[in-house]
């Protein structure tokens, strides 16, 4: 059974795309088979990363019922054991997908057979980006170590956990929690996830226990990208700990990604930056990161980088 990892951010700029990207790569070069999946719908940039350009097909083709299953989306990569269902030509509408749209997509991810899927997801916290990370008891969220990448995180990550309080108790007895909520507190803010989980232990004991250990059993992740030599090292630490303060919710920080301005370069290029820098210290910070989120156990020596000339094959 696949290993599904959501990866997203409360803003745009954080370098989600970058990181998820590069993990699958590191992953594929393990010779783990990873698929990766451009949901970052409406702004789909995943190809780019990975060094391919104009795929042929994409996840519109799916939803739009121009393909039958989501198998025949799935595209070869420059890399082995690495593959990618793309979004770079969906519509510019798919990214209010339809409610049957949504569940047909999720179903179908949850069938895929690979040991490793990573989700590229939208930043902020639409339903659709929501709704995506719920698809995994585990996720990424990606920040930066400045305020408002932060405050963003902060928003996302209470959207995610009541999201999923509203999933198990369904939504017309959250609309009842939520009203007395408000009803009991007028000033309180009902999307805070701890307050809402004691109000239904307080009208429920049972039902509340059951889901308060079932979401204890999430394990959600932070990871702190871009960081400079400047930036407290152990600010990731220090986020993790004020959520688990104020909201009641424990994220695991896995570590940070340094700050690089050959990522900008290989970007530009349309290359993946940790084949061209492999001993460079972003690379070594995300093959550490790797390691702590799917604790992969090498199978077989890492295959060979390939070519720009590979690429260029590939990519049409």
């Amino acid at each position: 059974m696949a290993q599904i990892c959501p990866i997203g951010g409360g803003k745009g700029g954080t370098g989600k795309s970058f990181v998820t990207g590069n993990l699958g790569i590191l992953l594929a070069r393990q010779r783990f088979k990873t698929l990766l999946i451009d949901a970052d719908l409406g702004a789909a940039n995943l190809h780019t990363i990975i060094g391919l350009s104009h795929p042929e097909i994409s996840l519109s083709d799916f939803l739009n019922k121009r393909v039958s299953t989501l198998e025949e989306t799935i595209l070869e990569t420059p890399i082995p054991n690495l593959f990618l269902i793309s979004g770079a030509r969906n519509k510019l509408d798919i990214a209010n997908l339809a409610y049957e749209q949504k569940t047909k997509m999720l179903r179908a991810i949850a069938r895929l057979n690979y040991d490793y899927i990573l989700l590229d997801l939208s930043s902020g916290t639409s339903f659709n980006t929501i709704d995506f990370f719920t698809l995994s008891d585990s996720g990424i969220f990606v920040c930066c170590p400045e305020p408002t990448s932060i405050e963003n995180f902060y928003r996302l990550i209470r959207s995610v956990y009541v999201r999923k309080i509203q999933q198990i108790v369904k939504a017309y007895h959250f609309r009842k929690l939520a009203g007395k909520a408000e009803a009991q507190h007028p000033n309180m803010i009902i999307n805070n996830p701890e307050y809402l989980l004691d109000l239904l232990k307080e009208i429920d004991p049972e039902k509340g226990c059951m889901i308060e250990r079932m979401l204890q059993a999430f394990q959600f992740k932070l990871v702190l990208n871009q960081v400079r030599k400047q930036d407290n090292p152990k600010i990731g630490f220090l986020i993790c700990k004020i959520i688990e303060k104020h909201l009641g919710l424990k994220i695991q920080f896995v570590g940070n990604v340094g700050f690089d301005e050959r990522v900008h370069e290989e970007l530009c290029k349309r290359g993946p930056f940790t084949e061209k820098y492999p001993y460079s210290q972003a690379t070594m910070d995300l093959k550490a990161l790797a390691k702590g989120i799917v604790k992969p156990t090498p199978v077989q020596e890492e295959v060979p980088a390939f070519t720009q000339a590979d690429t260029h094959t590939l990519s049409g």
